[in-house]
């Protein structure tokens, strides 16, 4: 069978980025469950690279797997765990450190994006700021995805380089040992790029984000805030050039998305197009909130859901890294 792995980090509550781009359709493929299998992780050890409060991070991997359930991931046909509860992800991670050119390294977009930032700061010294966690980000993910021989790994498009490169590195490996590593493939299709609130994609790093169980009252509010041009009300408007519609698509039937492209293309106010993705929202992700927030109410419950994932995990972990080491020579 085919198998499938995706995670989200543990950065407080998921936004709709994440469930658009990513949850959801994740959730969708478990439903193939004659056809694959379906792996789903929490990456919290990556999310360390930027949160240092524990309370923080533990919260914050609960609200994950929390959403995940809400979100209709049923923990006994999918594997759901926290990277932290496998420790064989952490031996592999360093393994392939040892096959991994540094000019690898240099090439990852996270880490040309900090140099980046660092030069247009004008700052000296353009590491500043550049842990080795966020340096060698992308062989911890290569051991993410590695260690359970994923046949795919459904990603955004700014995120394929860590496919490419965990391909790179499991051939780098298998050229020494033989094919002991699988080479994942990115699946692009199902990880969309999903607009915030000013119209680039929506990131917790732009501040732009919505998450995606915030309060009714609040989910109004930040919708309301959508950037939109000053065009009036009864000006003819685009619809392919509106972060409004763009997100509107993503909650309604192709009936209701050329109702509402009727009425941009004839004139309507921004705050009546605003109130139609709301009320689209609301009616999908309301049930799905009542859901989360029971969940959270109950977080022994949780933890029992987490380190019965961990251990169906671990299973296939201990595996894999066993042949490694055989092939290593430990």
């Amino acid at each position: 069978m085919k198998r499938v792995l995706t995670g989200i980090k543990s950065t407080g509550q998921p936004h709709l980025g994440n469930y658009l781009g990513a949850m959801r359709p994740a959730i969708q493929m478990t439903k193939k469950l004659d056809q694959q299998e379906s792996y789903l992780f929490i990456p919290d050890y990556h999310s360390l690279i930027s949160v240092h409060d524990g309370n923080e991070l533990r919260q914050s991997n609960y609200m994950v797997a929390a959403t995940w359930i809400a979100c209709g991931l049923d923990p006994d046909k999918t594997v759901v765990y926290r990277q932290s509860d496998v420790p064989e992800i952490f031996e592999l991670n360093w393994i392939l450190s040892c096959f991994t050119p540094k000019g690898f390294m240099n090439r990852a977009h996270a880490y040309k994006a900090r140099l980046q930032d660092n030069e247009e700061q004008g700052r000296s010294d353009l590491d500043t700021g550049v842990s080795m966690g966020l340096y060698n980000y992308p062989v911890l993910m290569a051991a993410d995805i590695l260690l359970f021989s994923a046949d795919e790994v459904p990603v955004g498009e700014d995120q394929v380089q860590h496919i490419e490169f965990a391909r790179d590195i499991a051939q780098k490996f298998n050229h020494a040992y033989g094919d002991i590593l699988k080479l994942p493939k990115p699946v692009i299709s199902l990880a969309k790029t999903i607009p915030g609130l000013d119209g680039r994609k929506m990131s917790k790093s732009y501040n732009n984000h919505i998450p995606v169980f915030a309060p009714e009252k609040k989910l109004r509010k930040l919708v309301m805030k959508i950037k939109t041009d000053s065009s009036a009300p009864e000006d003819p408007k685009d619809p392919s050039q509106s972060t409004i519609f763009d997100l509107f698509k993503e909650f309604s039937s192709k009936d209701e998305q050329l109702d509402l492209a009727k009425r941009y293309e004839t004139g309507i106010g921004w705050g009546e197009a605003k109130q139609a993705l709301f009320e689209k929202m609301n009616e999908e992700l309301a049930p799905k909130r009542e859901v989360y927030e029971v969940t959270m109410a109950d977080i022994d419950a949780l933890e029992k859901v987490l380190a019965a994932g961990a251990e169906k995990a671990r299973v296939v972990a201990r595996k894999l890294l066993g042949e490694v080491r055989s092939a290593i020579g430990v």
